[in-house]
């Protein structure tokens, strides 16, 4: 039987629930190694606990964005299959990092999160997520306000590339706040260092994040959200989960590959992608059609979700789950009674307490 959008759609309830728990799973597989200093040990945990619930959830899933073999860490790798496979089970696009702020995670730091998202590509497309060849892409995120305020011709449609300063006299004047009372967040590099400063200068508040920006480029589109923009340039597979989570919210994500160096550059070049290099990515462009799910369970605190917390006999995780259709919005808080919670693992295909 072939399954369409329309498929997609009236299986989402029960597909967005699973996912949650693929995301769970990986937090709660992971908490061990939180502060321990062992990043590849915490990301392959979190990935064999995500691969463990996939086994059980009747998709063909193929990962389109992964993490992993581009950084020389355990991961779930791009093109990797999820899913049980079944014939004419449904078939998912796949974005996933099992551990957004990974280093942040090994030194016990704030803003770890485990997230994925999922899309049907609609009919005609190949593909509902776009796979950006770059390692780093150059980023610009901001949420529905400022998405309204340019559809209706109040404020200039912003740029990308254009002075930091300009952008936030525009999301200032989307926002009706004055330039000082707007927060930005980005990641705290020396390759930020003069847009810190212009930034300042202007006036804004600055909230510097060590790792972890899937979270950090959503803040700007989140309903309660205490940030109005986010900036800089960081992980190309962040961006695309980033793009599926505001497709959700209504807010917008601009992305341009920003290659590390000359190597990087010319192998960018002889692999055809000269003329990718120069286009500026909208978030419709990274994740396609209405049929997206997005969703993610805090390790650690971050701007998005509150981090796992032990009590007593129960492990208490937060999550949250997307759906770009309805940008229906939910949080879930679940209790797992530690005494009686098993975790399956893909590794020995079997379930283990924590």
């Amino acid at each position: 039987m072939k399954r369409t959008a329309q498929a997609f759609m009236d299986q989402e309830r029960t597909i967005e629930l699973n996912l949650v728990r693929a995301t769970e799973a990986a937090a709660l597989n992971v908490f061990q190694w939180v502060g321990k200093g062992e990043k590849n040990l915490a990301d392959a945990a979190a990935s064999d606990a995500i691969r463990g619930m996939f086994d059980l959830i009747p998709v063909c899933g193929e990962v389109m964005i992964g993490e992993g073999i581009k950084d020389d860490a355990p991961g779930i790798f791009l093109g990797e299959k999820l899913g049980t496979w079944e014939p004419g089970s449904l078939r998912l696009d796949i974005a996933i990092d099992p551990i957004d702020g990974t280093t942040n995670l090994s030194k016990g730091l704030p803003n770890s999160i485990s997230v994925l998202a999922a899309a049907s590509p609609d009919h005609g497309e190949q593909n509902a997520l776009l796979h950006l060849p770059s390692f780093y892409c150059n980023k610009l995120a901001y949420g529905p306000k400022v998405v309204a305020a340019i559809d209706s011709g109040k404020i200039k449609p912003i740029q990308l590339e254009a002075p930091i300063e300009q952008t936030l006299k525009l999301v200032a004047q989307a926002l009706d706040r004055r330039v000082q009372d707007l927060s930005v967040v980005l990641l705290d590099r020396p390759r930020h260092e003069a847009m810190v400063k212009c930034i300042r200068a202007a006036g804004a508040a600055i909230r510097m994040i060590g790792d972890g920006d899937v979270a950090g480029a959503i803040a700007p589109s989140m309903p309660e959200g205490q940030v109005d923009l986010y900036c800089g340039i960081g992980g190309s597979a962040e961006a695309v989960l980033a793009a599926a989570a505001v497709r959700c919210l209504g807010g917008d994500i601009q992305v341009k590959m920003w290659p590390r160096d000359e190597k990087e550059k010319a192998a960018l070049l002889k692999e055809g992608h000269g003329k990718a290099l120069e286009k500026v990515y909208w978030a419709r462009d990274l994740a396609r059609g209405s049929s997206i799910l997005f969703c993610a369970t805090g390790i650690s605190d971050s701007p998005l979700l509150p981090g796992m917390r032990l009590t007593g006999n129960y492990a208490v995780t937060h999550s949250i789950v997307m759906r770009a259709k309805h940008r229906t919005i939910r949080f879930i808080k679940s209790h797992h009674d530690l005494t009686a919670k098993m975790i399956r693992l893909r590794s020995d295909k079997k379930e283990h307490k924590l």
